[in-house]
């Protein structure tokens, strides 16, 4: 498997993570067992040296007056080995030496416990040897009998040696016949990711995108989490594409209305020039159809815009009543041309502040006062007002012009819908969507209601979060 610089492959982070931690428990059952062998050779080597030195110690006696012993040759035959060790022995009855080697060093007699032997670690003739000691009490004796036999260790050292071998080889052939077979297996566990891959690269195909969801029946259980959440991004990713899709379907459907009015009244304002008359009024309508193109492509761009972006817009305090209150005069030559009467009210005492992005709450608040003075009629009124919602921060909107059904309400949300009795006014539809999708982004609500006690006209909330610190 392929990695990009810096990064491993899969399969060797699995190997690293089998294999060294694996290395490791190998080692320590090579120590581990090493100290249990050197303790069982040691014991058992020691048990001789201690059966030898009984068996001599148990031939003392007193006869006449005199310490009397026979040295079995069975006593030194147990410690032949085929390493050929050496064997020493002493036997002294305090400063006399009755028997042995004279320069084996004698132990202290005080640390020494009547017939219960003491080994120990000495240097005789310039040789590391294990000695074994024992005081033995003979009658009408005032001081006991020292036994001693001392034994090198060259075949203690020979069978640690052989069994440290045994040890370090097996631990040497466990890790690498696992460092051997365990690449196969990982191959053959990998091998799920492999065949999902293929799925994958049997979708990208020179037609249609193939984006539904990816089968977990054959997936194991470990990658399932991975698959599910890959086929979440591919359900996300299919909704973007169809959101395109119609989008794309929805402009080109609208487009096509403008442009063909435009091409449409240039001919005709062609054929008025060549024959002298008309042509003023055939400019007028290309002058109208072109503005509608402008205005709709100025929408779609902002709806495409708005839709672009998935991560949370970064969003600041605003103030809702100053801002509202410029938007009003702002729009108020327009009410004015439309003859609307406009005005602003604020219910609350203090400013409101608002948790939002200032450009885009303008956008919004724009699209609905616009709406509530182009879908009014001559004379009539809108109110902009701000208020509070529940605690929340709230800009509403109110009109006394034909209002709107509860389906209709719904409706109009939807990208491109036209009411059939405003057929004949100047719009695309988008101007609600277009409000909706941001406020979404800004994390607030859009909400279109009847005006109170049933009066004719509508009520549209744009509902904010509350500014940090001054929430309910």
């Amino acid at each position: 498997m392929l990695g990009t610089a810096g990064t491993r492959s899969l399969r060797t982070r699995l190997l690293m993570a089998i294999v060294g931690p694996l290395a490791c428990i190998a080692l320590a059952l090579i120590v581990g067992g090493g100290i249990f062998v050197h303790r069982l050779a040691e014991q058992t080597s020691d048990r001789v040296l201690e059966g030898s030195l009984s068996a001599i110690a148990e031939t003392l006696a007193i006869e006449n007056g005199e310490i009397t012993l026979d040295l079995p040759p069975a006593a030194f035959g147990m410690l032949e080995t085929a390493d050929r060790d050496n064997v020493y022995y002493s036997i002294r009855h305090g400063e006399r030496l009755l028997t042995g080697y004279a320069d084996l060093n004698m132990p202290d007699p005080a640390s020494l416990h009547e017939d219960r032997p003491a080994l120990r670690n000495d240097v005789f003739r310039g040789v590391k040897v294990r000695v074994a000691a024992v005081a033995r009490r003979l009658p009408r004796l005032d001081q006991p009998v020292i036994v001693q036999v001392a034994e090198t260790m060259n075949g203690r050292n020979q069978l640690l040696l052989r069994f440290a071998s045994i040890l370090l080889a097996s631990g040497a052939v466990l890790v690498v016949t696992t460092a051997v077979l365990i690449r196969p297996a990982v191959a053959w566990g990998l091998r799920p990711f492999r065949r999902l891959r293929e799925e994958i690269e049997a979708r990208a195909t020179t037609g249609r995108i193939d984006l539904s969801p990816l089968s977990l029946h054959q997936a194991p259980r470990e990658i399932q989490p991975f698959v599910g959440a890959f086929n979440s991004l591919l359900q996300q990713l299919e909704a973007s594409t169809a959101s395109m899709r119609r989008f794309t379907a929805d402009a080109s459907h609208q487009m096509r209305t403008p442009l063909t009015a435009l091409k449409t009244h240039l001919a005709l304002a062609l054929r008025g020039r060549a024959a002298g008359a008309g042509a003023t009024e055939h400019l007028q309508e290309v002058e109208a159809a072109a503005t509608r193109l402008e205005r709709l492509l100025t929408q779609l761009l902002s709806l495409a815009r708005a839709e672009e972006h998935g991560a949370p817009l970064p969003l600041s305090t605003v103030d809702l009543t100053t801002l509202a209150q410029n938007l009003t005069a702002e729009r108020a030559p327009h009410a004015v041309a439309a003859k609307i009467d406009i005005s602003f009210e604020s219910i609350e005492a203090e400013k409101v502040m608002a948790l939002a992005e200032a450009f885009i709450l303008e956008e919004v608040a724009t699209n609905v006062i616009d709406n509530a003075i182009r879908y009014n009629a001559e004379g009539g009124r809108v109110t902009v007002r701000v208020t509070r919602c529940a605690g929340a921060p709230c800009l509403e909107v109110e009109d006394d012009g034909p209002g709107l059904s509860a389906e209709e309400r719904k409706e109009v949300f939807r990208r491109f819908a036209r009411l059939k009795r405003d057929s004949n006014r100047a719009g695309s539809g988008l101007g609600l969507a277009i409000v909706q999708t941001l406020v979404t982004k800004i994390g607030g609500r859009v909400e279109m209601t009847g005006r109170p006690g049933n009066a004719r006209g509508l009520l549209a909330r744009i509902i904010l979060q509350p500014a940090l610190g001054t929430g309910t």
